[in-house]
C-alpha cells in the first residue's frame, strides 16, 4: 500500500511539474504570438504603400504608341 501511495505521489508530482512547464510554454507563445501579430500587420503595411508607390509610378509613365 505504501509503495502504491508512494509512486502516485511521483506521478502525481510529475504531472503538477509538467502543468508548469506548459502554462510557462503557453505564456511564452502567447507573447510570441503576440509579437508575429504585429510584425505582419506593419509588413502588411509597408506593401500596401509600396504597391501605392509603384501604381503612382506606372501611371506617370508616358503612353508610347506599340503599333508603329
Amino acid at each position: 500500500m505504501d509503495a502504491d501511495l508512494k509512486a502516485l505521489e511521483q506521478k502525481l508530482s510529475h504531472l503538477i511539474a509538467l502543468c508548469n512547464e506548459l502554462r510557462v510554454e503557453n505564456s511564452q507563445l502567447r507573447i510570441d504570438l503576440s509579437s508575429m501579430q504585429s510584425d505582419t500587420a506593419l509588413l502588411k503595411a509597408n506593401m500596401e504603400k509600396a504597391s501605392e508607390r509603384v501604381e503612382a509610378l506606372i501611371e506617370s509613365l508616358p503612353l508610347t504608341d506599340v503599333s508603329a
